[in-house]
């Protein structure tokens, strides 16, 4: 039998064994909770700057969408004939104003919503560069130093918009690396951040088409 010294000790040992574990699994419950804690406002830190970046995505596009009325007034002014071509403009640049207000501020853009505003997009892109090639047969028009000035400000809107889609695909990759990383999944399975969805233009959008009168 063991002596009573060494039960003592024995238990001792063992409560000095629990109270070790127990502030061991303390310590790693808080750094969890630490390591959690940044994993969590970095994930929300690079939601905000997607968002962000979608903003200047259509502020740039609104900046494009906003030239069009006096693009066509000016147009009309010297080819009022070329109905069906100004009416294609203008249908078209309605289209995307009603897919901009159904999705509303884009911070819960779906794979689906992106690619029906894209689409839009396009779609005003086809009608606008032919209503620009029938450009060509109006001389006049094409001295007009308003129509000059618009030229100018389509060009530079052109540029932006490649630049913003570019800036909002990056932002959307960096957070969906950390979205779909093992730890970073787990969170945000409890905070709620999801995978975002990048702009797909169709081919030879990335970059900025030459608009010259």
């Amino acid at each position: 039998m063991l002596s009573k010294t060494t039960e003592g000790r024995t238990l001792t040992n063992r409560r000095m064994f629990m109270n070790k574990t127990g502030i061991g699994i303390i310590v790693a419950m808080v750094v969890l909770f630490f390591a959690f804690l940044g994993i969590y406002n970095e994930q929300v830190s690079k939601d905000e700057k997607v968002n962000e970046a979608w903003g200047n995505v259509e502020a740039t596009y609104q900046r494009r969408s906003d030239l069009i009325p006096n693009l066509v007034e000016t147009v009309k002014g010297y080819a009022s004939h070329e109905k069906q071509t100004l009416l294609a403009v203008t249908e078209a640049r309605q289209q995307v104003t009603n897919i901009k207000a159904e999705i509303g501020d884009g911070v819960s853009l779906s794979p689906e919503a992106i690619q029906k505003f894209a689409e839009a997009q396009n779609q005003l892109s086809g009608a606008l560069s032919r209503l620009l090639v029938t450009v060509e047969k109006y001389p006049d028009l094409k001295a007009n130093q308003n129509f000059i000035d618009l030229q100018h400000q389509l060009e530079g809107t052109e540029n932006r918009i490649v630049v913003a889609r570019q800036r909002y695909n990056e932002t959307v990759a960096t957070l969906n690396t950390s979205v779909r990383s093992f730890f970073g999944r787990i969170v945000a399975s409890v905070s709620g951040i999801k995978v975002r969805q990048p702009f797909k233009a169709v081919e030879g959008s990335n970059t900025a088409p030459t608009i010259a009168f």
